[in-house]
């Protein structure tokens, strides 16, 4: 079956397709002995040859997926390794056999949802902009934000360095020693979005949780715990693709 080289790539398990596109605009990937750097270059895997980085990438006629879903705790770097020597999130994945990769992530001192596969066409979909994949948190802040401010941040703004943030969905949940509880629900996903949004209305995050992506919850799973996803689970994310 002839199909889209970073597909390929990202279905035999390489990584994610969007890691597999930089692959191939790196010239790290050869088809039948010879670099290729342009995307959406298409193979029949049962008759092409390719490598990546000098390694043979062989066909398999079957792929099957795995889909994980862990309640990150805070103090865990959303990596597949880290230099320098600190935990990552496949340190909780100790009785996982099959190699996967996050979707996503979320940062060192975040915590909550996050969904871990071998699914590149999945992990391409839920992460691209295009598909608008709605995220919840719950955010803890220091101080209280007024209405106005939460309005603000609601309707868009545009951060530092021309750092554009989409209309959003914010709740106060309650207020707690001074400090409010609110629910963010966002349709991108870009670096530290919702501390640099909280800055922006100068109450810093002192507690960031996810606790939904798409329509998986992360209801009945403690911190450092995981569990895999059901069929109608996986179903409702193959929806988004």
């Amino acid at each position: 079956m002839i199909e889209r080289l970073q597909k390929y790539l990202s279905g035999a398990g390489v990584d994610s397709r969007r890691k597999c596109e930089e692959l191939i605009l790196q010239g790290q990937v050869w088809v039948n002995n010879t670099i290729v750097t342009k995307l959406g270059t298409k193979i029949d895997p049962q008759k092409d040859t390719v490598e990546v980085k000098g390694k043979l990438i062989k066909y398999k006629e079957k792929k099957y997926y795995s889909y994980i879903l862990l309640n990150k705790p805070k103090g865990y770097l959303t990596s597949l390794s880290d230099p320098f020597g600190r935990p990552i999130v496949l340190d909780l994945l100790k009785d996982i056999k099959e190699r996967v990769y996050p979707i996503g992530r979320l940062d060192f001192n975040s915590e909550g949802l996050l969904i871990l596969t071998n699914d590149g066409e999945l992990t391409h979909a839920l992460t691209h902009p295009s598909k608008e994949v709605e995220k919840v948190y719950i955010v803890k802040v220091k101080g209280i934000p007024s209405s106005e401010k939460l309005k603000t941040l609601s309707k868009g703004v545009t951060l530092k360095s021309n750092y554009k943030i989409s209309p959003c969905n914010i709740y106060l949940l309650k207020i707690t020693n001074g400090n409010a509880i609110l629910k963010m629900k966002i349709r991108e996903g870009k670096k530290r979005q919702i501390r640099k949004m909280s800055e922006y209305i100068g109450h810093f995050v002192l507690k960031l949780r996810r606790t939904q992506l798409g329509p998986i919850s992360l209801k009945g799973v403690k911190p450092g715990e995981y569990r895999y996803l059901n069929k109608e689970e996986i179903k409702s994310l193959k929806k988004i693709i």
